[in-house]
């Protein structure tokens, strides 16, 4: 076999019949990266902590011009077709071969010297190659668009910076591959499934949210046409290492050119484990058997298009989450509003979200004093206290008219370690048409938002006719300021995704369902709100929704496929550390600390909202059993499922 493969290494010296080659010759590729001896640790680390472009194969001894465990009887030195030349960190040349390099001529100057190079001196990197799973994902029916345009693929240096490791510092290279959006789960699991080829997407979506503002002028590689009903889907790319190179200035350095590989003897339809083993080569990110962990895709976003991956376990185990809370032990005929997996897609776009804004507040019992229920509060502090413990930013929305309640709620929040630290409480009023635009976007410009994520949990929303209605009919305009004009104002603003929470449809944000609420619950054509959010979860309380948030959050940041894909593969080696998982565990929502915000509620005068009762209870059940039976499920499912291994 061996012949026959360096035979080709040999003929390859153009890379169309390498791209070509690619699929049809069966074997896997790799980038190649060779550096001066006393680089070599730096950039073996640089490698550990960049592990999606740069998942190392195999690391050679100074000198060596093999690899064994890679390919027998291989030459490094001629067996690829183009080589790139680096002097001082600038491509000074191609060459065919790197044989002279390894010569001893006699030399004027150590300065020249040290230009020159010794091969001896030199240690060679074989890094895995997206080339590698081209093949897999045509036998999974998924088209290469740029196999079938008779390109090169597409390669964009990102706004995304690695995780440096001594002299090495660069900013990720990606290539660009267009998949039909029906076929992206497919693409995503052939791609996980061979980590050494770069495994999974690092992106999918709109190329500016990487810092790439032209798809037509990539920075290596050709142009590859996008076709419609095509996604962009952005894959680590070994050229990194070119970056590396550039950027960190050698004084001597060689590469592969892009887009002409070293051919290894590896088939590749072999699995990931016929690779090296560990005493070979570099320790590489394990493979993952368990068809649980790998990987689907789901849109989160229309303005900028965003998708992203979270493994089945945690989408399975969310959706269990979602049947939790949609339970409706009163009996209001909540579940005919049910959307399957607006949790879901809610969370995943909260986990990619840096500034949150949550608004509550239903004043329900117009003829008290708080007019506030019990509802809405707990589950807006639970989202709050995890959100926060996740890096995130938070702020309160609230009415002018419960600013001071709600200081007094927050304060007491954070005295009694249900919140970890205060969150900024602000209110909006309407002083003219741009009124929203100033709140949400600094200086009132749409392309610099404030949040890039808006919640409603239990907040009174706008019905068709302008007015707000309780459940029984009542219009309590009088008490509501019109938080509804951020969520419609977000809808223009790139960048901006909303979620409503609510439990019977005249909820800010349940406008997503507002046909089914006139239809199908009580006085609906009279209370519908007609203000939609992106994401409407509906829950047998409105506290249920922001505990499931809070859970499904949690899930995500212990879930590796999500995690990885939030940091695009890059500084993996600090994921979900020991102490960052007790910190987020001890977040989570609690009997105890909703018990006490309950309490909290109870001693500032606010009511159940059914029954009007100054009581731990809401909307009519009491806390125990109902709300600390359902807390506790949550719970069970949510520190059930989060294994070392999700």
């Amino acid at each position: 076999m061996w012949t026959a493969v360096r035979a080709a290494r040999r003929s390859l010296r153009y890379f169309r019949s390498i791209c070509k080659s690619a699929m049809d010759s069966g074997y896997q590729q790799a980038n190649v990266v060779v550096l001066p001896n006393h680089l070599a640790n730096d950039f073996e680390a640089f490698c550990r902590k960049n592990p999606a472009p740069l998942p190392l194969l195999y690391r050679s001894q100074s000198g060596e011009t093999s690899c064994q465990p890679l390919a027998k009887n291989a030459d490094i030195r001629t067996d690829i077709s183009q080589y790139c030349v680096y002097e001082e960190g600038r491509l000074v040349k191609t060459v065919s071969s790197l044989q002279s390099y390894s010569t001893q001529p006699r030399i004027a100057s150590e300065l020249q010297a040290v230009h020159h190079g010794r091969w001896s001196d030199m240690v060679c990197f074989y890094l895995g190659c997206s080339f590698g799973f081209e093949g897999r994902l045509k036998n999974a029916g998924v088209p290469v668009r740029n196999v079938e345009q008779g390109t090169n693929v597409s390669m964009y240096r990102t706004a995304v910076p690695c995780t440096p490791a001594g002299v090495f510092s660069c900013p990720l290279v990606v290539t660009m591959r267009p998949v039909p959006a029906a076929m992206l789960d497919a693409a995503v699991e052939v791609t996980h499934l061979n980590p050494l080829a770069h495994g999974a997407p690092v992106h999918i979506g709109d190329p500016a949210l990487l810092g790439i503002q032209d798809l037509s002028r990539p920075d290596y590689g050709d142009r590859v046409e996008v076709q419609p009903g095509d996604v962009t889907v952005f894959w680590a790319c070994g050229v990194t290492s070119i970056e590396a190179i550039l950027s960190s200035k050698p004084s001597l350095a060689f590469s592969h050119s892009p887009g002409c590989m070293f051919l290894t003897d590896i088939p590749d339809s072999s699995p990931s484990s016929s690779m090296p083993s560990a005493s070979e080569s570099v320790d590489r990110p394990a493979t993952d058997r368990n068809l649980e962990l790998i990987p689907r895709c789901f849109l989160v976003s229309q303005n900028p298009l965003m998708y992203s991956l979270a493994s089945q376990r945690a989408v399975a185990t969310i959706r269990q989450l979602e049947t939790i809370i949609g339970e409706d032990p009163g009996e209001r005929g909540i579940r005919a509003l049910f959307v399957q997996d607006e949790l879901l897609r809610s969370c995943l776009a909260l986990s990619h979200a840096s500034s949150v804004a949550i608004t509550t507040g239903f004043p329900t019992h117009y003829q008290h004093s708080p007019p506030d229920e019990t509802d809405g509060p707990p589950g807006a502090i639970a989202m709050a206290t995890m959100l926060l413990s996740l890096g995130k930013q938070v702020t309160m929305v609230t009415d002018r008219r419960a600013l001071d309640m709600n200081q007094a709620i927050i304060d007491e929040a954070v005295r009694k370690g249900v919140l970890k630290s205060a969150v900024p409480l602000v209110t909006f009023e309407d002083r003219g048409p741009d009124s929203a635009l100033h709140f949400l976007c600094h200086h009132g410009d749409p392309s610099k938002p404030r949040y890039d994520h808006l919640v409603a949990i239990e907040r009174s929303g706008r019905a068709g006719d302008g007015n707000y209605y309780n459940m029984r009919g009542v219009n309590i305009k009088h008490l509501v300021d019109p938080i509804d004009d951020l969520f419609i104002a977000a809808k223009d603003i790139r960048g901006i995704t909303t979620t409503g929470i609510g439990d019977g449809g005249n909820e800010l944000g349940m406008g997503k369902v507002k046909e089914r609420v006139k239809t199908l619950m009580p006085n609906g054509s009279l209370v519908a709100c007609d203000v939609p959010a992106d994401y409407a979860i509906t829950a047998g309380v409105s506290n249920w929704g922001g505990y499931a948030v809070a859970c499904g959050l949690y899930l995500l940041h212990t879930c590796p496929s999500h995690q990885r894909y939030l940091k695009k593969g890059l500084g993996l080696e600090h994921a979900t550390r020991p102490e960052q998982l007790q910190e987020w565990t001890a977040n989570l929502p609690s009997v105890a600390k909703e018990e006490s915000i309950l309490s909290t509620l109870m001693s500032c005068g606010i009511r159940s909202g059914k029954t009007g009762h100054l009581a731990m209870e809401v909307d009519g059940l009491t806390f125990h059993p109902t709300h600390s039976d359902i807390i506790t499920r949550l719970l069970k499912v949510t520190l059930g499922a989060t294994t070392p291994n999700l």
